[in-house]
């Protein structure tokens, strides 16, 4: 039977491109949405995720990652001193101008790391050595701010270019994860920072801190929080209050909900609809079955048979197709787009759910038909 089953479906082959479309596009724009709406949510804390440090402390009211509240330099000292400390290090981050030398500005995101250890610094260097950040007047740029400030030949190691009027020298080129705002990053030592910026009162930005073996980061960020009487989040922490910051403050999550709802609503709506109109107009051949001793089981079988066999190869039509627009668009890191399994889990989980659904109108059908409809004209 699952055999006639399938005959059945292949056999009406404009229906079954018709439901092989409408499920694949549904799935595909699920997909592509979800994936394009997770990497910007990404890129909302990538201030987080290119630093690479357990633990973040700041004031207490702070809300996202770029939101800055200075804080004074004891803070530092305070850190270091709660039980379970392994090392906490001071970090400067700031919005600046650099200035090209053809006269040009360019907005930055400068990054002041531990001269000492360079603690915070990003893992993968493309040019240069990170080190070379304790000479005099260096600067690592990150592979946007090549673009940004000139494009790979007049933007090197070596070259000249000033931040607040003082003198930057690159010395490094590294990669990092592309910000919320498009901002590129500059990194430099947190004394250097301290220069380049303009003159504050306070102007320690963040500390960074990591627990000892056998302490956790969670233990950790609660044991800081509660001796020092400020904000200490954990990298996962701080990331998810950034991007909660940015649903409640933005038209992003409403945006991007709404349209993935919708795409998938009436991909499937039209495919469940397709589908049922595919078995009322079989209703002579299941009735020849059923006439010939088929039972309703049976044909629900089939029909269960039919709708998944559609449905599994609509879902992997739609992620082949998705995961294709992500790879052109984004291989150079350059488009928000990450797909996650869990994403690819929930569209399946509900793929099945609209296909049972669908399948369960159709049995209805055919549990109330009688054989006799074969002999009719």
């Amino acid at each position: 039977m699952g055999y006639i089953a399938l005959k059945m479906l292949y056999g009406d082959r404009t229906k079954y491109l018709m439901l092989l479309c409408g499920l694949a596009f549904s799935v595909m724009l699920t997909v592509q949405q979800g994936s394009i709406f997770w990497g910007l949510m990404r890129w909302s804390y990538s201030g987080v995720t290119n630093v690479n440090a357990p633990v973040w402390v700041t004031d207490p009211n702070i809300n996202q990652v770029e939101e800055i509240k200075p804080l004074a330099d004891t803070v530092v000292t305070r850190v270091r001193s709660v039980t379970g400390v392994d090392w906490a290090v001071p970090l400067y981050k700031g919005v600046l101008r650099a200035r090209l030398a053809d006269g040009n500005y360019q907005q930055i995101s400068l990054v002041g790391l531990d001269a000492a250890t360079l603690l915070g610094r990003p893992a993968v260097i493309l040019e240069g050595r990170i080190e070379d950040l304790r000479t005099p007047d260096a600067v690592a740029l990150d592979q946007w701010a090549v673009e940004r400030l000139g494009g790979p030949k007049k933007m090197k190691l070596g070259s000249v270019f000033e931040i607040n009027d003082r003198k930057a020298r690159v010395v490094a080129i590294v990669k990092t994860e592309k910000g919320f705002q498009n901002i590129p990053f500059v990194y430099t030592t947190y004394e250097r920072a301290l220069t380049y910026s303009p003159s504050e009162r306070r102007k320690l930005s963040y500390v960074l801190a990591k627990p000892v073996d056998g302490v956790t980061p969670e233990q950790l960020a609660r044991r800081i929080a509660a001796e020092t009487e400020l904000g200490a989040f954990t990298a996962e922490e701080f990331g998810w209050r950034t991007i909660l910051w940015i649903l409640k403050n933005s038209g992003i999550g409403v945006n991007f909900g709404t349209t993935v709802f919708l795409g998938f609503l009436v991909g499937m709506a039209i495919a469940g609809l397709t589908f049922y109109l595919f078995t009322v107009e079989n209703l002579r051949q299941f009735g020849a079955l059923k006439a010939m001793g088929a039972g309703t089981r049976m044909l629900a079988r089939m029909i269960l048979l039919q709708s998944f066999t559609v449905g599994l190869t609509g879902y992997g039509v739609g992620v082949g197709l998705a995961t294709l627009f992500g790879w052109i668009m984004a291989r150079d890191g350059d488009f928000p787009f990450i797909e996650t399994w869990q994403l690819l889990a929930l569209v399946f989980v509900a793929l099945l759910g609209i296909c049972g659904v669908a399948s369960i109108i159709s049995i209805r059908k055919l549990a109330k038909l009688e054989p006799a409809i074969v002999f009719r004209g």
